[in-house]
Order: structure tokens, then C-alpha cells, then sequence
């Protein structure tokens, strides 16, 4: 059984950071690709000013193709929008690239990666890893495939656990996995109070807040995320179930349509 050594992380968007930030802190190489080679160089001036660990920088290594960023991977973290096409795409060119032991894992945190399977010959090495926001929501979710070997499985709860996050086990596989599924259910009703104008987004962010304890809100998480890729989780639920009621709120479109992406563009439910 091959050790994780080294990680490959690709896509370094809002949760491709997150995982970066995790992974970080403890004994492993970490190689790092985006088509955005301005986002590659923020996350690295970024991770460097933090100085948690000693040499923390010289644990990273950015590349300017994903073929060199896999080359020597043991785990491939997938952290593309929430596009299945797209992903498909990506799992094929990292199959054709890493090297044959290594296991490829999407951070979906909608998509069963038995939807993306297919893609790639290495059908027994493939896992759902879906991350949450490691620095307050220590936990991620682990599902399996419909021909994930049990070693391959066990290899990745037991990575999980070495980065210091609890894994989620999920036993059979369903859309939204655990806590996310639960998560869904929160983030969607409060998109329909918001949208249906029953109240404002103050007042929801201030009542998770009191009855949780947690320091941000949901409308607050949500641009955190991007409500693009808000837009596109909600979107994976509704093409799954053609139920109407699935289908996220026109008002988020519109932000979406004008710009307002949340965090990223410092300006989404909220001003930043």
C-alpha cells in the first residue's frame, strides 16, 4: 500500500485554498494548479505571510500544466467549479497523468463521483472528499464510488484523520453526503425566506448565530463560497430530481447575473 506523501490540489478557488490551508500544516508536499495563474501566485504570497509552520512555503510547489502537478501525486484533490462536464474532463487528464497508485478524489459538494467515474480507467481508485471550511467546520465528507475498493476507501479516511478532520462516513450514497445534505436544507430554506422577502438577511445570519453559537451566518457563508457556485450546487439538486421545488429562487440569478458573487467580488448579500 502506497503512503500518502504528496497531495495534488487542483483548482485553487475559495475551497481549493481552504484545503491548501489544512493540508499545510502537516508533513506533506503539496503541488498546486490552476488555469488562473494569478490565482496560483495570490495563494502563495498568501500562505507564505502566514508563517504557521517553518519553511512553509517550501512545502508548495505551483506548476504551470496540470500533467507536471500530478506527476508524483499520491492524492489528487479536484476542486473545479461544481460543473460535472468540466469535472469529468479533469479526472480524464489526471488519470492519463498520475501515476498509477494515486487516488483522485473531487471536492464536489453536490456530485456523487459515480457521475464522474467513468472518466477515468482507474474506476477502484476514486473517492468523494468534500471539505467544509477546515479552520471552523473540522470535518469532511467521504463517499465511495460504485467500484472504490475498500483500500482505497480506508486510505482516505485515514488521510483525513492525519490533517486533524474528522471524516464522514457515508454508507450509502446519496446526494449531499451527510452534514452538506443537512447544510442544503438550511441554505435552502433560507434562500426562499430572502428571496420570498419574508424577512432580511440580517435577521436569519443573527438567529443561526444566536441558536448555533457559530460565528457566521448563512447568507454570510454563502459568499464566502460564491453564490455562483451556490447557484450551481442548487442547480445539481434540481437537475437530479426535476422537482420544481429544487429549483433555486430567480433573485439569486440576478445577483449572479450583475456581478455579485459575494467575498470574492466584495459584494454579494453583503458589502465588503
Amino acid at each position: 500500500m502506497n503512503e500518502i506523501k504528496t497531495v495534488a490540489v487542483i483548482g485553487i478557488g475559495f475551497m481549493g485554498k481552504q484545503i491548501i490551508n489544512q493540508v499545510v500544516l502537516y508533513d506533506y508536499n503539496i503541488r498546486i494548479y490552476d488555469i488562473n495563474p494569478e490565482g496560483l501566485d495570490k495563494t502563495g504570497r498568501s500562505l507564505n505571510r502566514k508563517k504557521k509552520v517553518k519553511n512553509i512555503y517550501g512545502k508548495i510547489t505551483d506548476h504551470e500544466n496540470l500533467s507536471e502537478a500530478v506527476a508524483d501525486a499520491d492524492l489528487i484533490i479536484e476542486a473545479v467549479p461544481e460543473k460535472l462536464e468540466l469535472k469529468r474532463e479533469v479526472f480524464s487528464k489526471i488519470d492519463k497523468a498520475a501515476p498509477p497508485h494515486a487516488i483522485i478524489a473531487t471536492n464536489s459538494s453536490s456530485i456523487p463521483v459515480s457521475k464522474i467515474e467513468d472518466a477515468v480507467e482507474r474506476k477502484d481508485k476514486v473517492l468523494n472528499i468534500h471539505f467544509y471550511i477546515p479552520k471552523t467546520i473540522p470535518m469532511a465528507d467521504i463517499m465511495r464510488g460504485s467500484q472504490t475498493s475498500d483500500e482505497t476507501f480506508e486510505k482516505g479516511k485515514k488521510w483525513i484523520e492525519s490533517i486533524e478532520l474528522e471524516p464522514l462516513l457515508v454508507k450509502k450514497e446519496c446526494l449531499g453526503f451527510v452534514f452538506n445534505r443537512i447544510w442544503r436544507a438550511v441554505k435552502k430554506e433560507c434562500l426562499e425566506i430572502w428571496a420570498g422577502g419574508y424577512t432580511d438577511i440580517e435577521t436569519v445570519d443573527k438567529a443561526w448565530k444566536i441558536y448555533t453559537g457559530m460565528g457566521l451566518g448563512p447568507f454570510q457563508l454563502m459568499d464566502g463560497v460564491g453564490l455562483d457556485v451556490v447557484y450551481d450546487i442548487e442547480m445539481s439538486y434540481y437537475k437530479e430530481s426535476g422537482d420544481p421545488k429544487d429549483l433555486p429562487p430567480q433573485a439569486l440569478k440576478d445577483k449572479i447575473d450583475k456581478g455579485e458573487l459575494g467575498l470574492k467580488t466584495q459584494k454579494g448579500f453583503y458589502t465588503y
